[in-house]
């Protein structure tokens, strides 16, 4: 019996399936286990960016060890048609006040292009309550950009 192998994407696919999305998994480097987390995410064609609340683990776990594995998918509900990318790298905290202001403003735009819920804003260290534009006019979160990037493993369905 043969083993059938799932084959690669080339980089403008797994570009679009970047470009295309806005939510990923990260996985941090734990103490004993990894610890994977869900976050919303905007592409600039060179970059991923993340908005990270200002609290809880995955804070503490960027500070002791930026390194970490990006992934996002993209499947059908039956799993006919799927493909996934991962990517190594290690985050940056940004600092550039105009970056920080471009990046936020594509959070907002992503937001509202996708019509996510007002939910989401939870999750931004905003209350859903607030207007969506407050994520570009305040800094209630960080903005980790993925850098350094060594291995990408962009797969697909036959």
């Amino acid at each position: 019996m043969e083993v059938v192998k799932i084959p690669h994407m080339e980089k403008e696919e797994y570009n679009r399936l970047i470009e295309e999305g806005y939510i990923c998994r990260i996985a941090f480097q734990g103490e004993k286990y990894p610890y994977m987390a869900p976050f919303l995410y905007v592409f600039d064609g060179k970059f991923l960016y993340f908005l990270s609340t200002k609290y809880g683990r995955k804070n503490d776990l960027y500070r002791l060890n930026p390194y970490v594995c990006v992934e996002v998918e993209r499947y059908s509900s039956d799993l006919s048609c799927y493909d996934f990318v991962t990517m190594q790298g290690y985050l940056v905290q940004e600092e550039d006040s105009i970056t920080k202001k471009q990046v936020r403003e594509m959070f907002v735009d992503m937001i509202v292009k996708n019509k996510l819920s007002p939910n989401i804003l939870a999750a931004l260290g905003h209350a859903p309550s607030d207007p969506i534009e407050s994520i570009a006019t305040e800094e209630r979160s960080n903005i980790w950009k993925l850098t350094g990037v060594t291995d990408i493993v962009a797969l697909k369905n036959l």
